[in-house]
């Protein structure tokens, strides 16, 4: 199989949709010889926030010596981006390899009259083999949607199941109250392991507890409120590359430095560090030093990420109410008297109203793109729906428009901020950069 015929068949499923559901995943996996039995995973699930621990505890990991893969979706850039071991990006070869391997299982489930696995089924699956094959001490598994029924869950050996904040969000699949929300996403608590939460919604809490309760696992809190010295990175004096650093002390450790930027990050970085002293229990130990080289190196595309600095350009992939209330505090905090340019682009079934409702006060000026794919919303109605909140509104009918745009009505001092989909968020970024 050549990359673009591999290309090819990927584009082609991705046709079938989505199914939760483990049954398909799972017969696909014992087909495969059931490569996930052989693995140590840290599961994450949650609503916001689950790339960036992902991104904290698996580089930690890695820095402590330990092979680690780490898988995680939507991808960015490229698709095969989201199945990383030590951070190296899947090869193109190893792809081909892996998914005619798994392409063949397929095959023979639909000749045995069984449902053809989906994109996503076939890329969890493809995850485990590779990360069997490259001998990883362990995996940090991101969940895909919600938790129970996620194709991720068909795993056993959970160390650490770890909850980051959980709010309303895809509510057509996963349920139309935070209790709902919470037990679907919940269960990815399994007997054998402990559970690490953010703090949460009271009745998300709740949820937490009944099902450690019922499992016997340990629970532990992440609390944030307990950080001490934050010092919030200042995005607009810049002094090394593209980076804000940000130092808090929380517990035992003084002066932690990450330097993700974003108010939001340094609590994902407390729900790391209580995640790694779980680890250090269950035989994956971290001595200080590499914790603190972990933290500070942590980097994740998309999440308050600093592409340029003349304007000040900065991508967000808040596409949800939490994350666009996340977002309004870091604008609050860092560019208070700036000009703030916005680019949005989001998907038709998120609650768009309530993002441009909690957003729009910051923005001078708001450009809206169309975000691509079948969910997707275009530039015309989103700058429509923009116009009920914002006087200022114009949409571009590109991407390449909205970013030069942008650049002229914010000026040398001015602040670029493009967020919504992170289905859009890819390609802008390249522009940005190339440009």
């Amino acid at each position: 199989m050549t990359y673009k015929e591999a290309e090819e068949y990927i584009n082609r499923i991705q046709g079938f949709g989505s199914m939760l559901g483990l049954d398909s995943v799972r017969e696909l996996c014992k087909r495969l010889g059931n490569p996930q039995e052989k693995l140590n995973f840290v599961h994450i699930a949650g609503t916001n926030g689950k790339g960036s621990v992902l991104a904290f505890v698996s580089t930690v990991l890695k820095a402590a010596g330990f092979r680690t893969g780490r898988f995680f979706s939507p991808a960015i850039f490229e698709y095969r981006e989201g199945i990383q071991v030590n951070e190296h990006i899947m090869s193109r070869a190893a792809f081909c390899l892996y998914l005619e391997k798994i392409k063949t299982a397929a095959d023979r489930m639909t000749a045995d009259g069984l449902p053809h696995p989906t994109a996503f089924e076939i890329d969890t699956a493809m995850a485990f083999c590779y990360f069997l094959d490259q001998k990883c001490d362990i995996v940090v598994l991101e969940s895909g949607l919600g938790g129970a029924l996620d194709a991720t869950n068909i795993i056993e050996n959970t160390l650490a199941a770890v909850l980051t904040p959980i709010s309303m969000d895809h509510v057509g699949y996963l349920g139309q109250s935070y209790q709902a929300i919470a037990e679907n996403k919940a269960g990815i608590i399994k007997k054998g392991c402990t559970v690490i939460s953010a703090p949460q919604h009271d009745a998300v809490s709740r949820v937490i507890k009944e099902k450690c309760r019922q499992s016997g696992c340990p629970l532990h809190w992440s609390r944030p409120e307990q950080a001490r010295g934050i010092k919030y990175g200042n995005p607009l004096s810049l002094r090394d590359g593209l980076s804000s650093r940000q130092r808090f002390s929380y517990g035992p450790f003084k002066e932690i430095e990450i330097t993700l930027a974003g108010k939001y990050q340094i609590d994902n970085a407390i729900l790391a560090l209580e995640v790694l002293e779980v680890l250090a229990q269950k035989g994956f130990p971290v001595k200080e030093p590499k914790l603190r080289k972990g933290l500070r190196e942590a980097t994740w595309p998309g999440r308050f990420q600093i592409l340029d600095q003349k304007p000040l350009f900065i991508a967000d992939g808040a596409h949800n109410e939490a994350a666009a209330a996340t977002l309004a505090e870091s604008l609050q905090l860092y560019f208070t008297n700036r000009k703030i340019i916005y680019i949005i682009g989001i998907l038709r079934d998120k609650d768009y109203r309530k993002i441009l409702e909690l957003t729009y006060g910051y923005a001078d000026q708001i450009i809206t793109v169309t975000t691509p794919g079948s969910r997707g919303m275009g530039a015309y109605e989103l700058a429509q729906e923009a116009r009920s909140f914002h006087s200022s509104v114009t949409c571009a009918d590109s991407l390449e428009e909205a970013v030069e745009l942008a650049g002229l009505l914010a000026g040398k001092d001015g602040v670029i901020v493009a967020f919504g989909s992170l289905s859009y968020l890819g390609k802008l970024i390249t522009i940005v950069k190339s440009g």
